[in-house]
């Protein structure tokens, strides 16, 4: 019924918490997990390969060469094989058990919606960047957009299937909202925690430096967006 995508970019270190985490889904639900190894440099193969045959559906994906967080989950919804897909991280500041959720919402009101989280516990600092990214695509956009990038993110295969030239970067994330605002799907928002990450570093959300290049990226395709809409 669901098949959830977790791209994975050196996250050897985290992968066995994540995939007890994912067994623990897919056994409550017809769910499968597929991991996508988005390149990765370090131990993450060998880590899935030793790893994998202990967890029952779930599954990888293997991209060769990293071309971009959007282009990993991507990746992976073109391998699955639910009729409703998601996609969360997978340094566990947010839960795969918070797919449960969604489902009761996908349960309460048909396929037709779009679900995301809504993360609680940040900190201020972060939610104040949350609140001006969202305040300018919401102007912008003339959608109204908030916490754009929180985890999980779930619709059905049909709505994936209309989508043309998504990004390959963080900006997946904006375009799959602003498409569904757009075909007018009605948006089911639910609260996440958002923890502390389990092990390593974040590959974004490092210094000023990282979060202007994120900023400029998503501000250079929110662009590219308006521009489509008057073609």
């Amino acid at each position: 019924m669901l098949s959830l995508v977790i791209p994975c970019f050196n996250e050897a270190r985290n992968l066995p918490l994540l995939l007890e985490r994912c067994s623990a889904l897919a056994a409550q639900a017809d769910v499968e997990v597929i991991i996508v190894d988005n390149g990765s440099s370090d131990g993450t193969p060998a880590v899935l390969e030793e790893a994998l045959s202990r967890h029952p559906g779930c599954r990888s994906v293997r991209v060769d060469i990293n071309q971009g967080y959007g282009f990993g989950i991507l990746s992976g919804l073109r391998a699955a094989q639910g009729d409703l897909l998601a996609w969360t991280h997978a340094d566990l500041q947010t839960d795969p058990l918070d797919l449960l959720s969604g489902l009761r919402l996908f349960a309460a009101h048909g396929p037709g919606i779009f679900v995301k989280g809504q993360r609680r516990g940040r900190p201020f600092k972060d939610v104040v960047f949350t609140v001006g990214m969202s305040a300018f695509e919401t102007l912008l956009l003339r959608e109204r957009l908030w916490d754009i990038n929180a985890q999980p993110t779930m619709f059905s295969r049909a709505f994936f299937e209309t989508w043309q030239n998504p990004p390959h970067d963080f900006s997946l994330d904006l375009y799959a909202y602003y498409q569904a605002r757009r075909a007018g799907l009605p948006v089911h928002r639910f609260p996440v925690v958002f923890g502390e990450r389990a092990h390593g570093v974040s590959h974004w959300n490092v210094d000023l430096r990282s979060k202007w290049k994120f900023i400029k990226r998503t501000v250079d395709f929110s662009f590219e967006l308006k521009g489509r809409l008057s073609q």
